[in-house]
Order: structure tokens, then sequence, then C-alpha cells
């Protein structure tokens, strides 16, 4: 059995010891956090607890947490004989001194109330020794049917990756659903067409998926849109993103 103590009360760490709960291989025996309403909702799963002097022994020590707050909360862990991991993409392995540590990375989006299927989540390990890698595997492999060994240096470029696929394209998004508030059409109309993008990148490259005005290099076509668009941010990313697909196919017009 592998024993966890939590360290964070977010989402991440919520979807975590959801997981985990389910996993006849893991217990998450505690969970740390600085806000008691937020732990409120971990009781059902485990011990609870505002003081890092109480934390208990456990196999990993999951520090689920800010990315600034990393470091810092992993400096008070240094007595502790588990395996010491962190779980974010940008952050390389070796900002823990500890000499077990190690990084646990579900690449996913986690919002509060939202169920997320760990099974198919998406999981990158990294350990500085090779039986901690091993021990990172069979963690992953309880809640996860797609486990990756990814190190610190391809690991944050991924997480640039993730960046682009996931938080700007949820911002055009909301760039879109604010232009239609504004004209009175219902954000509920692009929606299958939103589904559709998204399905047709598992059978097509996102290159050969492209389409639209700027793959097509119809400037009467964007020289209109820029012409309805008030905001000048909004004005700003439309010609960025148009000038970018446009060199990406200029070969190809």
């Amino acid at each position: 059995m592998i024993s966890i103590v939590l360290l964070g009360s977010g989402n991440l760490a919520h979807h975590l010891c959801q997981a985990f709960s389910k996993s006849a291989k893991v217990k998450v025996v505690q969970v740390y956090g600085r806000n008691k309403r937020a732990l409120k909702k971990f009781e059902k799963f485990a011990d609870t607890t505002l003081d890092l002097t109480l934390l208990k022994p456990a196999t990993i020590y999951i520090l689920a947490v800010n990315d600034d707050a990393i470091k810092p909360l992993s400096m008070a862990l240094m007595e502790k004989q588990g395996l010491v991991v962190h779980t974010a993409g940008g952050i390389h392995m070796d900002v823990l001194q500890h000499e077990h540590r190690g990084v646990f990375y579900p690449l996913q989006t986690f919002t509060a109330d939202k169920e997320v299927d760990f099974s198919a989540v998406p999981i990158s390990i990294e350990a500085h020794k090779k039986e901690d890698k091993m021990l990172l595997q069979d963690l992953a492999s309880s809640i996860s049917s797609e486990v990756y060994d990814v190190p610190s240096s391809k690991r944050m470029k991924l997480h640039v990756a993730a960046v682009f696929v996931n938080n700007f394209v949820n911002h055009l998004y909301a760039i879109g659903e604010g232009i239609c508030q504004q004209e009175k059409i219902p954000f509920e109309i692009l929606q299958p067409l939103i589904r559709e993008t998204a399905d047709k990148i598992r059978s097509l490259s996102p290159e050969k998926a492209q389409t639209g005005p700027a793959r097509r290099n119809d400037a009467d076509t964007m020289k209109q849109h820029l012409s309805y668009l008030e905001n000048s941010t909004h004005k700003q990313i439309y010609q960025l993103l148009s000038e970018s697909i446009i060199k990406n196919y200029e070969e190809k017009l």
C-alpha cells in the first residue's frame, strides 16, 4: 500500500484525493492546507491538518500547490523520510532539495465541481532515483492508463504547449462569447463548431485541419472582421494570429 500525504487544498489536490480514494493500492493518510474551510471537503477522504509540524509519516508527500509555494513548502519537509514530489508542469524537479525527490504531473485542466476521469489523464513522472521513479510509476498506474516518463527539460516545454492548446484557446472562447453577448446571439450556436474543431485533430494534424480566412489569405474578409472589433486588444490578437497562420502557410497559398 502506498501511503500519501497531500499538501494543498485546491482543485488539483481534491481531484487527486478523489482518484486515489478509488485505488486499492493507495491510501491518502492526511491532507494539509492553510484554509480550514477548504479542508472541509477532504475530511471524508482522510485526516486533515493546518499544522505542518503534525504531518504523518508517508511513502510519498505530494505538493499540489501554486508554483511559487513549492520551494518554501518543500523546505518544511526536509526531515521527512518519504519521497517528495511536486505536481507543476513548468517547474524543474530540482527546485526540491530532497535526496528522494520527483515530479508527478497530471496534464489536465482541473475545475471545482467538474468531475474528471483520471483513468484517461496523462501523468508525467520524473524522479532523482531509479527506485523512486518505479514507485511513481506504480502510483500513476494505479489511477491512470496514460503514464509517461518525461524529464524536467521536456516537461517544461510540454507545459508551454499545454498553455497554448488549453489556456489560450479558452481565452479565445471567452472573446468569442463576449462578441456573441454583445450581439445578443447565444454562445451555444458556436459549441458544435468548437466540438468539431477539437474532434477533428484526433484524426488530422492541426496543420492539416486549419481552415478560415487567414488560411486562405482572404484579405477582404480579415479587413472586414477587424472593422467589427471595437476592443483594441482583440484587434491585436486577431491580427497577430492571422499573421501567424498566413506565415505558416505562405508557401502553400
